[in-house]
């Protein structure tokens, strides 16, 4: 097979009209050649970091829109159903994403659970972290959320650290807002990324003790405009990444459209190209080829340099995506799950409270982080209910995995005016996480999600639109086109209840990640990230 096309040769710095020979998957030449073809071609695209579960999408459906947007791989954190099922989750999105193209390459998670104040479905501890590191199909050690862990010489996570270093594999990092001597520290450990800087500053420290940081643009945390500037000085250990990015999100664009915009930001073509192409695949010895002779013929062809509309995608020397077509084919899998709770009454959800001033969590858009506020309480009847008025609403974090009392705090910046959204896309542990206008409507939502033994759900009175994510809770059967459409309905009714949050599904997601600051609400209660302990919800 030979392919013509203006060769973009990024290391080098030069683009020439040539030709590209493949045989048996891989390239066997590359030659300058004269010719009329104006179409570009470049190495793949690769997404630095990313959770497939949180596209709720499986693997193999997650494969067929990303090729369209010249994804040929990824770096893929299998913690959000390791949480749920533990090491065999693990397996599941390994032995799934085998049956398509796609380069996935998965982590051992390092984190299962994230915290010892939530409830997960499983532990993965250090001899765990062992048996999955020796797999061939593990290629480095998932983010290290746990920093205070590192900070504090935590034994068990010292020995996960250590086992990757043992096989040689990367170590990713996780570590929002960590400067001076504690990211020192952190760094000495071995950690050598971190997708979590949210400002400059932060991100031009961590890169000058020698962290490679990768930009987030995700469908909730978009930390694309803090950070291009560095690019242009720090190119060479700079990536993209999206961390988590839902079906409706990746049907628009993927790596493809960070690069458009670093362009029309006036970077340098080569430079914004080795950050989506070629720094991946050395930093985590991904077996991807870029574009040169005995590489796996893993390439794409692109109309231009500016907007990077992509015309077709080879992996391995097979097309496959071609003008808007995939041709990653379906593939048959289980569906997983561990959901073992009965529906809830609207009681579980009452809060009986004479305090005048609580706690409240400030949902931030585009941001992971919240802040703490204090504000006067609702006090209706002797019970604290969602101040609708004042945009403080009612929310709750009901445990999966077993029956116990729903945790209550109270959230600013959702914005509803009637109804609930829930969702049991909860990071880490993936409870049901709900906010809404009155107990009632709370308790229905909960309910309709635990019907559908896990997803995503806004219902208003008897009316409600749902998405079941039969996989794990987290991941839907259906396509991404599918899968798609429905979130986008539901979105859609969200904000049709008053919701002002560009991604108010995917902000929900992230108020029970207790590892990134500042307040947050576990099945077990409100916690303060920034103290790594609960507080309480009332002040007085």
């Amino acid at each position: 097979m030979q392919i013509q096309g203006q060769i973009v040769d990024i290391m080098n710095r030069r683009i020439y009209s040539g030709e590209i020979t493949v045989e048996n998957g891989k390239i066997t030449s590359i030659i300058e050649k004269r010719h009329e073809v104006k179409n570009y071609i470049i190495p793949g695209f690769i997404d630095a970091h990313i959770h497939i579960e949180s596209s709720m999408l499986v693997p193999s459906e997650f494969a067929k829109i990303a090729v369209l947007h010249g994804t040929v791989a990824t770096i893929s954190d299998p913690h959000e159903i390791a949480n749920v099922l533990g090491k065999e989750g693990v397996y599941f999105m390994i032995e799934n994403s085998k049956q398509v193209p796609l380069k996935f390459h998965f982590g051992a998670p390092s984190c299962v659970p994230a915290t010892s104040f939530e409830s997960a479905g499983a532990i993965i501890d250090s001899e765990g972290i062992k048996e999955l590191l020796t797999s061939p199909d593990i290629h480095y050690l998932a983010e290290m959320m746990n920093y205070p862990g590192v900070l504090f010489d935590d034994a068990e996570v010292l020995k996960k650290i250590d086992w990757a270093k043992k096989y040689n594999k990367v170590v990713d990092g996780h570590a929002p807002g960590l400067r001076g001597k504690d990211l020192k520290k952190y760094i000495a450990a071995g950690i050598s990324t971190d997708h979590e800087c949210f400002t400059y500053e932060e991100a031009k420290e961590k890169l000058s003790l020698g962290m490679k940081v990768i930009i987030r643009e995700g469908s909730a945390a978009k930390n694309f405009e803090a950070l291009i500037d560095l690019l242009s000085d720090n190119y060479e250990n700079m990536m993209f990444c999206s961390d988590d990015k839902h079906p409706d999100d990746l049907i628009i664009g993927h790596i493809n459209s960070l690069c458009a915009r670093a362009i029309s930001k006036g970077n340098d073509v080569f430079k914004v190209l080795q950050a989506a192409c070629i720094n991946p695949v050395h930093h985590y010895k991904m077996n991807v080829g870029l574009l040169n002779e005995n590489d796996a013929a893993d390439f794409i062809v692109i109309e231009d340099l500016v907007d990077f509309k992509v015309l077709q995608t080879y992996i391995n020397g097979e097309l496959v995506a071609e003008n808007g077509n995939s041709f990653v084919e379906h593939v048959n899998f289980e569906t997983p799950n561990n959901f073992n709770i009965t529906v809830k009454e609207i009681s579980d959800f009452e809060l009986p409270s004479s305090a005048t001033k609580i706690r409240v969590i400030e949902a931030l858009e585009g941001q992971l982080i919240t802040r703490e506020l204090q504000h006067e309480a609702l006090n209706v009847n002797g019970k604290i209910i969602s101040d609708v008025a004042n945009d403080v609403l009612k929310m709750a974090v009901v445990n999966r995995y077993e029956n116990t009392k729903p945790a209550i705090a109270f959230i600013k910046n959702f914005g509803l005016k009637k109804g609930a959204i829930a969702s049991s896309v909860g990071h880490d542990s993936h409870n049901i996480i709900v906010v809404g206008t009155s107990d009632e409507e709370i308790c229905n939502a909960v309910n309709l999600i635990i019907k559908n033994t896990g997803g995503i759900c806004a219902v208003n009175g008897i009316d409600y639109k749902s998405l079941a994510l039969p996989v794990a809770g987290i991941m839907s059967y259906k396509s991404a086109w599918e899968t798609g459409k429905l979130y986008e309905e539901i979105d859609a009714t969200a904000k049709a209840l008053g919701s002002g949050l560009k991604a108010p599904f995917m902000t929900l997601s992230f108020m029970a990640l207790l590892v990134i600051p500042n307040l947050k609400l576990s099945d077990k209660g409100l916690f303060s990230g920034n103290t790594f302990s609960f507080v309480n919800l009332e002040i007085e």
